[in-house]
């Protein structure tokens, strides 16, 4: 079949510049993607921590001091570009240091709408500079919604561009981009403001978010459950009507997972190595985990890990009644990595203060811990509230450590409950979000644990499951296609 020609729009890459996993999803799409053959461009702001660890971005001909006027406001932007690593698709970087030179990617300055409307912007000037004409724009989150309205009013007559088709991809909806609706001349889309909600208007806000929604041709988000969520629950923070007046183009591809980076077998952050046909590594691992957090348990005891950001979203609440009870009914280790809310934290460290023996907390940023964490412990907790997606309890599946999950977002879709009986099951999914729930959850699995022979066959189970990108992204590639035909 035909290449493709894409232009993938995001605020983060990796491994420019990250805070969460929109950043890990946009480089796997752009690496990926090229692999296949097709012609991949990405565009996203150069920040100064881009700039100080790329220091051989090179500048892209015909895209150096491009003016652009934002309101009242003439800004000046150049493009720079490297390729993306193990593939042939280039990176252009926006540098505007008026907007982007802030040591934080996101900011609660007046004008953090502005910068993002100048990516967007800039990523559409950048296309027409380099002759580039894009079967599909694809938009992650609010910081790019604009670009579809862009497309049906300034660029709508270009021969260049209006023919694209757009997808808005949400990554989590909990942020939609709101900004006062004084910000309307910013958009300079003139009388094409009626094309914004008028609702919103009304009340005096302007919603990013919700007007790429509106004006893709598609809207997909990160599992098919999330999906199913944001249009039906409030779990659509607000974007419910508005996302089933569009049901019909709305869809939930399930992020993959980067197994050059988490997988036992090769795990550059492990000095012991494992797969799923000699586990002898994961227990090396786990002893190592034991010394590296001072516990005072067995390697035959049950050894309970998170890695998680420390929020009410992932489901902490409920862990404040639940955990200590099971720690004194209980007889199993515990190991959390995380930082948030103060709440959360104190109650990690009462916890650990409280069972210095069986119980670590830090509270800091710990990719090699990250890592042997899910290598060394038998069960990963994440009792999430709501989870668009999730990528640790995919991770713990390849490291045969058995997720406890809720039944919500891609913790649903990803993990499946073990059913001794006939051995089939990857995992313990949990539906209610209380207390009782989670108690029963973290009973159950400790319960198969004990269990040798169905443990055994979990662990088999969950490590034989693949969500490499490599097979996730062949669901993108036919989305696009789909767009393009119709």
């Amino acid at each position: 079949m035909a290449a493709l020609k894409l232009c993938i729009l995001s605020s983060e890459i990796v491994p420019y510049a990250k805070t969460g996993g929109l950043a890990d999803v946009a480089g796997a799409l752009v690496r990926n993607l090229a692999n296949l053959g097709h012609d991949v461009r990405a565009f996203m702001p150069l920040y100064p921590v881009v700039r100080r660890n790329h220091p051989d971005l090179k500048p892209v001909p015909g895209a150096q001091r491009v003016a652009l006027s934002i309101g009242d406001t003439e800004y000046w932007f150049s493009l720079l570009s490297i390729t993306y690593p193990k593939s042939d698709a280039p990176i252009y970087f926006v540098d505007c240091p008026a907007l982007f030179d802030r040591e934080l990617l996101y900011t609660f300055d007046a004008d953090e709408h502005r910068r993002f409307l100048l990516l967007t912007r800039a990523a559409l000037e950048g296309c027409r500079r380099l002759g580039f004409a894009p079967d599909v724009f694809h938009c992650n989150d609010w910081h790019t919604g604009f670009l579809p309205l862009y497309v049906k009013t300034l660029y709508g007559l270009d021969p260049l561009l209006a023919h694209a088709k757009t997808l808005m991809t949400i990554h989590n909806i909990a942020f939609q981009g709101v900004m006062s609706s004084a910000a309307a001349p910013d958009l300079g889309i003139g009388a094409a403001w009626s094309l914004l909600d008028p609702g919103d208007m009304a009340r005096g806000v302007i919603n990013s978010l919700k007007t790429g929604i509106k004006h893709a041709h598609c809207v997909s988000t990160v599992s098919p459950t999330y999906a199913r969520e944001i249009c039906e629950t409030p779990l659509g923070m607000g974007l419910q009507a508005t996302l089933r007046e569009r049901s019909d183009r709305v869809v939930g591809i399930l992020n993959g997972v980067d197994y050059e980076e988490w997988d036992p077998l090769h795990d550059p952050h492990l000095s012991a190595h494992f797969a799923a046909q000699d586990l002898r590594g994961k227990l090396i691992n786990k002893e190592m985990l034991i010394a590296t957090a001072n516990l005072k348990i067995s390697t035959s005891q049950p050894l309970i890990g998170m890695v998680t950001r420390l929020s009410e979203q992932k489901g902490i609440d409920l862990l404040f009644d639940a955990l200590p009870e099971l720690l004194h009914a209980r007889d199993f280790g515990l190991v959390v990595l995380g930082s948030g809310d103060e709440k959360y934290t104190d109650f990690f460290a009462g916890l650990a203060q409280r069972h210095a023996d069986r119980v670590n907390f830090i509270t800091r940023f710990d990719e090699p811990f990250a890592h042997l964490i899910e290598a060394g412990s038998d069960i990963f907790l994440m009792p999430s509230r709501y989870e668009p997606c999730g990528l640790n309890q995919m991770y713990s599946l390849r490291y045969g450590t058995i997720p406890v999950v809720r039944n919500t977002g891609g913790l649903a879709d990803s993990v499946e409950h073990f059913n001794p009986g006939n051995g089939h099951g990857t995992g313990c999914v949990f539906n209610d979000y209380d207390v009782p729930a989670v108690r029963w959850a973290v009973n159950t699995v400790l319960d198969w644990y004990a269990a040798p022979h169905s443990w055994a066959t979990l662990q088999q189970n969950a490590m034989a499951k693949d969500f490499s990108w490599s097979r996730q992204v062949r669901e993108y590639e036919a989305l696009y296609r789909l767009m393009i035909s119709a």
